[in-house]
């Protein structure tokens, strides 16, 4: 019986989406999985799912242990390492930047760890006044940064973790009478930004300057970069910065998916 084109499109979509759920069960379980208990999570029938798994196979998306179990393949996860060892982080991030500028007017940044400092891989500029000291390919202490904030949060995560870091690339440098130079105080601020989801500098980089800075993640558990907005104190008063975190917090979940 021939099958009309809308009825065929629809085929294809109902077979990548399948071999797509897939991919992310096997993705939780480490130690393989049976088809039953795939066939239990998915509610797919059995015989749909040995098929896909075949199809997986073939192309070493997915593999079996000799127990019948099966795992991720090793070439899934060798696309994924080259495209991450490959990644732009300007290209992938530039998108989030032009609508957080668009939105707010303000500058924004993209920062990564390195060592003791924040790197600047990418910045738009608010088209009011700011005279900022940041620039692309810049660095300034990640202890006085919101940037370097949220990426320390989650990358040294315990009091001994930022100790041992405070201990290898400290001191910590005092850039304003507010900056925290303390590790003891640094790892509760950065337990407050896990807690948040969101990182701020208060004048504790620049004199008369507010930041607020929020990871992005993908696909691990430690950020690859963070999203930030700067902007003169009087611009970024107490009572906004609620709402501005918000926004950079649904950027970068949006960013990191479901």
């Amino acid at each position: 019986m021939m099958h009309s084109v809308a009825e065929q499109s629809t085929r294809v979509v109902e077979s990548v989406d399948r071999a797509l759920r897939l991919l992310q069960e096997l993705a939780e379980h480490g130690s393989g999985v049976t088809l039953s208990e795939l066939a239990s999570t998915t509610g797919l029938p059995k015989s749909s799912l040995h098929r896909t798994l075949g199809a997986l196979q073939e192309r070493g998306f997915a593999t079996q242990r000799d127990d019948a179990r099966y795992l991720l393949g090793a070439e899934l996860l060798r696309i994924a390492f080259e495209f991450q060892g490959r990644l732009d982080l300007r290209v992938l991030l530039r998108p989030t930047l032009e609508r957080v500028r668009a939105t707010l007017n303000e500058t924004v940044h993209v920062g990564v760890l390195d060592g003791p400092d924040v790197v600047y891989v990418d910045k738009l500029e608010s088209t009011r006044p700011l005279s900022l000291t940041s620039k692309i390919g810049g660095r300034n202490p990640a202890h006085a940064t919101a940037v370097g904030k949220a990426l320390l949060a989650w990358a040294y995560p315990t009091q001994a973790s930022i100790t041992e870091w405070v201990r290898r690339d400290g001191p910590l440098v005092r850039r304003t009478s507010r900056t925290i130079v303390d590790a003891s105080h640094l790892a509760k601020e950065l337990s407050r930004v896990r807690a948040d989801g969101f990182s701020k500098d208060l004048e504790e980089s620049e004199p008369g300057v507010r930041c607020l800075a929020t990871p992005v993640f993908f696909g691990g558990a430690v950020p690859i970069a963070a999203i930030s907005v700067s902007a003169p104190k009087d611009r970024l008063p107490t009572g906004m910065m609620p709402e501005v975190a918000a926004l950079l917090v649904q950027e970068a979940a949006d960013l990191r998916g479901p």
